[in-house]
């Protein structure tokens, strides 16, 4: 199974930290975000990944290319393991890429991987979440295609208040933490919502998704929704959603990257009991 990672976006939420760079090589702590949703995507057995970059985004290139210059000085100055981990990046994953020429919208985004995918079953991956869980939760989708052979959401609870900023599923439970699909809907007033079940940036798409998104109307800003496109699909083939096992951050959202890099440091052994002694004299304050 092959990974698509769009990672097109302008990443306004983040000015001026993005002015000059992409959104997707922001750090925790040492490591951009984008590496741990190329690491989630090979930790789930997948070792093709097409990213989908637009203009300005060549510095996430660079990250996974291989960078002779800066390994030789490593290994001559000695810091053999700092050289192993710049290494391990360059050989992460087969990692292509591709732009997209305007910004049209995620669907547009997940459209331009066409001729990469062909007509299997692929995961999309948006580049500006991360999620922290015992089993990657693109595993958790492809396990569950696995069960019931159709195209998968990555769907979690959020409270009303924030319901507005996501699509939301209207669906039935067919077992465990797995639902099919009757509706999608983008960013529904409270009221309005069928559900809490909000969808978020993980998806196991059926090549069919391609066609829909050839018939999908542009929406709001002139952007075709990859939600609408899902919608679409549900007409043709049973949609699933699955309720992840995990903790997501949207990195996108500066309080959700306020975050998750204090838990990525509770998470490292090397900084987890200064952080805790720090956070405890901070509350003692």
């Amino acid at each position: 199974m092959k990974a698509v990672i769009p990672a097109a976006g302008l990443g306004t939420r983040f000015l001026p930290a993005t002015k000059a760079q992409p959104k997707e090589m922001l750090p925790l702590i040492d490591k951009p975000i984008i590496q741990f949703v190329v690491e989630e995507a090979v930790n789930s057995g997948i070792d093709d990944i097409l990213i989908i970059t637009g203009r300005g985004k060549r510095a996430i290139e660079d990250h996974f290319d291989k960078s002779f210059e800066l390994e030789q000085i490593l290994d001559q100055k000695g810091k053999h393991e700092l050289l192993k981990d710049v290494q391990d990046i360059s050989d992460l994953a087969d990692i292509h890429y591709i732009r997209q020429p305007e910004a049209l919208g995620l669907g547009h985004a997940v459209y331009c991987a066409k001729k990469h995918v062909g007509d299997e079953p692929f995961v999309v991956l948006l580049g500006d979440d991360v999620i922290f869980s015992k089993i990657p939760c693109s595993k958790q989708l492809m396990d569950c295609h696995e069960e019931h052979n159709g195209s998968v959401i990555a769907v979690h609870e959020v409270g009303m208040d924030m319901i507005e900023q996501y699509g939301v599923i209207d669906g039935v439970r067919v077992g465990g933490n797995t639902y099919e699909v009757k509706d999608l809907v983008e960013k529904p007033r409270p009221e309005e919502a069928p559900s809490n079940l909000a969808i978020i940036g993980r998806y196991l798409l059926t090549p069919e998704i391609f066609n829909a998104i050839e018939k999908t109307e542009p929406g709001k800003g002139g952007e075709i929704q990859l939600t609408d496109a899902i919608k679409l699909l549900s007409r043709e083939q049973r949609i699933y959603a699955t309720e992840f096992d995990g903790e997501r951050y949207d990195l996108g959202n500066k309080e959700d990257y306020i975050k998750a890099t204090i838990q990525y440091a509770l998470r490292r052994e090397e900084f987890r009991d200064k952080t805790l002694r720090y956070m405890k004299n901070v509350l003692k304050k």
